[in-house]
């Protein structure tokens, strides 16, 4: 089979030019870049210096789901993971395995010396992490590899590292440079995304988030005057508010019928309209009313409303979850959702309808590189945001986010055992 046939034309190059201090992988959502950088480190291993190295990834979690299968399918399988050390031993090597979802990240690389070092999903890890990796691999000539899709034009991975620094050499990579994805599978992948997610994850561009966070929104198209079916079950999402608005969602879910996901009711109090504060008490009382009768299978909760959650406890209310407070990624899934046609919002619902509309960006954290809701009228956002995160991220690959897709399909090609043998010649030259 040509070369060709296997791995594409910039896949290929980016293999052989990789010789940098810092190399990376760039560009839009399942393009091939993952998989072609997880090549290239293995190999590094393998022919690198003598010493440990290190594999990143925003969380442990991530990096068994995502990158371990792929690995496992290039390496030999006499190499050994060893899930409790959160090591891989490649070629007489150790390789450690660091999840870095937070600044306090940076301690766990602290003080140790690294022969060569591979990042997964480089924009979404700290500075300071990254910072320290860089000093962590000083030695030796050690080299870096990592991957990332676009992000705002003002990060610090494209101002400091991809923008004029002659120690980095990145490759742009887009839907074409994978030769596993078929025409109608590109195709798809195109229509999950609209505005900033479709320039960013598809056409692989550095743009800046500006006006509407759901720019795709039309009330023509996403508002029913009343749900189309009977739900199988509802879930509901909570903000909770003191002397900021409280908001519940109810939302119907539906596997078998047109749209299947929407938003049925709401409960919106909003104490500086009303001239009263309400105790946790009384929201729990007003609750249990909104609920009633309803056959809810869960119920996410902002995650800061501990008091809260306490009372509906006492009251008896089951089915409390602590909701997952991603903000980037519950707005992504939001956005898919909106986009795929299969969510929409019931009119009485006005309070939703109308912050969806006026959900922005906050121009002054995008100047730091930062894409970040503007914290005005974003309480009904918040809880739909809690809620269908919460309950749909990572069951099933339409509602994961714009990483996890490109992953979750794998960018592997079904090459097993060593590399292919062109990529074992030093002096290989490229076919005409």
């Amino acid at each position: 089979m040509p070369l060709e046939d296997k791995f594409s034309r910039r896949q290929i190059d980016s293999y052989y030019e990789s010789e940098a201090r810092i190399n990376i992988w760039e560009g839009s959502v399942r393009s091939g870049k993952t998989y072609i950088s997880l090549w290239r480190f293995i190999k590094y291993v393998q022919n690198g210096p003598q010493g440990e190295y290190l594999i990143i990834s925003r969380t442990y979690d991530t990096f068994k789901r995502n990158l371990l299968p792929t690995i496992c399918e290039i390496v030999d399988a006499n190499q050994k993971w060893f899930s409790g050390k959160r090591e891989l031993h490649l070629f007489g090597k150790i390789v450690h395995v660091v999840g870095c979802s937070d600044e306090r990240a940076e301690s766990k690389i602290r003080g140790l010396t690294s022969s060569g070092a591979y990042v997964d999903e480089i924009t979404i890890i700290p500075y300071s992490v990254w910072q320290m990796l860089i000093s962590r691999c000083l030695m030796g000539g050690a080299k870096i590899f990592g991957t990332t899709n676009p992000d705002s034009p003002f990060h610090w991975l494209k101002k400091e590292f991809l923008e004029n620094n002659p120690d980095v050499k990145s490759w742009q990579f887009t839907l074409d440079d994978n030769p596993e994805l078929t025409n109608e599978e590109r195709e798809y992948l195109k229509r999950q995304y609209k505005g900033i997610w479709y320039q960013r994850y598809i056409e692989g561009l550095w743009v800046q988030a500006e006006g509407a966070i759901y720019d795709s929104f039309d009330d023509r198209l996403h508002v029913l005057d009343y749900p189309l079916s009977r739900a199988e079950h509802y879930i509901v999402g909570v903000d909770y508010g003191t002397s900021n608005p409280c908001c519940f969602l109810l939302i119907g879910i539906n596997r078998n019928k047109y749209p299947n996901v929407w938003v049925e009711d709401e409960y919106y109090y909003d104490s500086s309209k009303h001239q009263r504060q309400k105790t946790d008490a009384e929201y729990a009382s007003d609750f249990k009313k909104f609920i009633e009768g309803k056959s809810v299978s869960a119920i996410y909760i902002d995650p800061s409303a501990v008091s809260f959650r306490l009372e509906l406890q006492k009251q008896g209310v089951q089915g409390l979850i602590e909701a997952q407070n991603e903000v980037d990624d519950g707005i992504r899934l939001v956005s898919n959702m909106l986009n795929n046609g299969t969510f929409k919002i019931c009119r009485n619902c006005s309070n939703l309808i109308k912050e969806i509309q006026s959900y922005v960006w906050d121009p002054k954290a995008q100047q730091r590189g930062v894409d970040k809701p503007l914290k005005q009228n974003d309480h009904a956002c918040d809880a739909l945001r809690y809620s269908l995160f919460s309950h749909f991220f990572n069951k099933n690959s339409n509602s994961r986010s714009a990483a996890d897709i490109e992953r979750d399909y794998r960018e592997a090609m079904g090459l097993g055992g060593q590399l292919p043998a062109p990529f074992q010649e030093t002096n290989y030259f490229y076919p005409a």
